[in-house]
């Protein structure tokens, strides 16, 4: 019963989230995923890796479709670094290889790192 009230509560905190607060949710959610699949490489978890990137990737995939490219070229710049990432998500992927995800990871943490300040500035 209580993980059925925690599933509730998670579904109802994603679902009446502000914009600002899910770009968020998703930047975290990638560093934390992107993480899980360095130490399943490490580990020679291929199923967790697998798992692990593709989640990271699925993010990154929603960060492009929320996106408004007509917004100015810092949109397009974002758009295209976002993209860099995901191919080289699926490049770890497919070759398992931690130089990668050790590549992009920062990039990753960069963007989390942006977004926290983007979701403080729009509480003022």
């Amino acid at each position: 019963m209580n993980s059925n009230g925690y599933n509730v509560y998670k579904n109802n905190s994603v679902n009446y989230a502000p914009k600002e607060q899910l770009l968020l949710m998703l930047a975290e959610g990638a560093v934390k995923f992107c993480k899980i699949a360095r130490q399943a490489i490490v580990d020679n978890d291929i199923k967790k890796s697998h798992d692990a990137l593709t989640r990271t990737q699925d993010i990154f995939t929603e960060l492009m479709v929320s996106l408004d490219t007509t917004a100015g070229e810092w949109a397009v710049q974002l758009f295209r670094v976002y993209e860099f990432i995901k191919q080289r998500l699926f490049d770890a992927n497919m070759s398992k290889n931690i130089e990668i995800v050790d590549e992009i990871l920062p990039l990753i943490e960069d963007i989390n790192e942006t977004w926290k300040e983007a979701y403080k500035r729009s509480k003022v």
